[in-house]
């Protein structure tokens, strides 16, 4: 008997729909075709055993099994499910004609239990646009796939319970997520607010407009002067998402497996803070069996990469393609596909090998020179794409111990958001632009001309300040954002003259 049952295949952060044919006549041979990576072999004998162990037999038969496409790699132990149930469907076990309204996918133990896999939330979105009924799964990755709504999904915890549904034995219940109630309950829970930190206004005030403008940022500082404290507040003033971003998110940690059984749906955006030592596979994802890396992982959220100048220099020049594009392609021999990367790059670093250089109390101990060549282990062409840098000086005494409360999170998110309306209303009509930070040199002259008092401004701080020719767009762009925040339409000298002070390190003599 030739029977059919359906599963799914992950490219990128897509699926696809795999067919499994399987042929059971006389004979006592299994043939298993398709493409199927060494993990999927090795499925016969899970499911042998799985079989077994649930008081059911493996036919003792000539099998044959196809995994169409075949010219797709089939790859992971996901499949374990739905060849079981399309073997012993083709046995005779069961009716096989319910089998074409559900997709399939779940890992077995020997036991036949059902273990987690990853990437549920982007087959669920391809279950339901190819018209499926229903998703069975792993138990704990129910409430992921139960997101997606018109698609009902079963999270089961055995085999035995899939096998008595299709023999008509049981009923499955299906798993409801409320998606809306979930995606706006937990959104302003954050663990780190503004209010705590003492001090550092002008930093506060740089990453206000880093989040009203999404633009990129570095903090330069001595040890100790709460560079990475500030840095990991920084989620707690972006925008909220919306829904269709959430689901994107959720999407690409659904494939990376960075989705836990109790969550259904990423409420706020990610802040990734890979180690120094993370090599450039990590970063851009690829490896064998392409995953997302971290830049990925900062999808619509913030990669954080603190001790800039630490990090391998491949590693950092990587980067420079994604913070243009907003995606980055990973080519492999055995594949190629395509991850969003849309995030802001918040990078905070020492000054100087030794770290107080420019400190106003201790002297810097490094010798002529050490300051400029530490400085050069990030280069150029990566600060050409960071919008904002300012200096983080220790905070004095006196406002460490004070007691009066900062300005909370939520207020200054307030004015982020305000912010971003009408950024959001201006770029209406240019396709994948929605912030300031995006605007290209086009763009600028039509939305960012300053006044003729203004370009004289611009033109004094260029020269006096021995600015290099880089920064001009990034201080107009600045500047838009600032005018923004303050609801200007008009760019005003003063919003000139604070962008033009976010730009510590195109100064010649800094560092020197």
């Amino acid at each position: 008997m030739l029977v059919k049952s359906y599963a799914a295949a992950l490219q990128g952060i897509s699926a696809t729909l795999i067919t499994i044919e399987v042929n059971c006549t006389k004979g006592i041979q299994f043939f298993l075709v398709g493409l199927p990576d060494v993990a999927v072999r090795e499925s016969h004998e899970r499911i042998i055993s799985a079989l077994q162990e649930n008081g059911y037999k493996f036919p003792r038969n000539r099998i044959v099994v196809n995994m169409a496409p075949a010219d797709i790699r089939k790859e992971g132990s996901s499949y374990d499910l739905p060849l079981a149930i399309g073997i012993l469907a083709a046995a005779g076990e069961f009716d096989p004609t319910p089998l074409e309204q559900y997709i399939m996918m779940g890992e077995l133990s020997l036991d036949g239990t059902l273990k987690p896999i990853r990437g549920v939330l982007p087959i669920a979105i391809k279950a339901r646009e190819l018209g499926f009924k229903g998703f069975i799964l792993p138990e704990a990755n129910a409430r992921e796939a139960a997101v997606v709504d018109n698609l009902d999904v079963y999270g089961v915890e055995n085999i035995k319970d899939v096998i008595e549904f299709f023999a008509g034995k049981r009923t499955l219940t299906a798993t409801y997520v409320n998606t809306r109630e979930e995606f706006y309950a937990r959104q302003t829970e954050f663990e780190a607010d503004f209010s705590d930190v003492r001090g550092q206004e002008h930093v506060k005030r740089a990453l206000e407009v880093a989040a009203a403008g999404n633009h990129n940022v570095i903090l330069i500082g001595s040890p100790g002067s709460g560079k990475s404290m500030l840095a990991k507040r920084m989620p707690s003033i972006l925008p909220p998402f919306t829904l269709q971003e959430s689901l994107e998110t959720t999407k690409i940690h659904s494939v990376a497996g960075k989705i836990g059984a109790e969550t259904a749906l990423m409420t706020q955006r990610p802040f990734r803070s890979p180690h120094h030592t993370i090599s450039n596979v990590a970063m851009v994802g690829g490896t064998a069996n392409p995953v997302p890396g971290e830049i990925s992982l900062s999808h619509n959220g913030i990669l954080f990469l603190d001790e800039l100048p630490e990090f391998d220099r491949r590693v950092l020049e990587v980067m420079r393609q994604p913070l243009e594009d907003r995606c980055i392609t990973v080519s492999r021999a055995r594949s190629t596909v395509e991850y969003p990367a849309n995030f802001m790059l918040v990078a905070s670093m020492n000054p100087c090998p030794c770290g107080y250089y420019n400190h106003p109390d201790r002297p810097c101990l490094c010798s002529p020179g050490a300051v400029q060549k530490y400085m050069n282990r990030v280069s150029g062409p990566l600060l050409d794409r960071i919008d904002i840098q300012v200096e983080v000086t220790p905070v004095p005494f006196e406002k460490i111990s004070g007691q009066q409360p900062s300005e909370t999170s939520l207020r200054v998110r307030e004015r982020v958001m305000n912010a971003r309306k009408i950024q959001e209303l201006r770029f209406a009509a240019f396709d994948g632009i929605h912030s300031n930070a995006q605007m290209t040199s086009k763009m600028l002259h039509q939305f960012a001309v300053p006044d003729p008092a203004g370009l004289t401004i611009l033109k004094q701080a260029m020269q006096r300040l021995n600015l290099s020719a880089r920064a001009y767009d990034r201080i107009l762009k600045v500047s838009r954002t600032i005018a923004d925040l303050e609801a200007s339409e008009l760019i005003q000298i003063h919003h000139l003259a604070e962008a033009i002070n976010y730009r510590n390190l195109d100064r010649e003599n800094w560092g020197t």
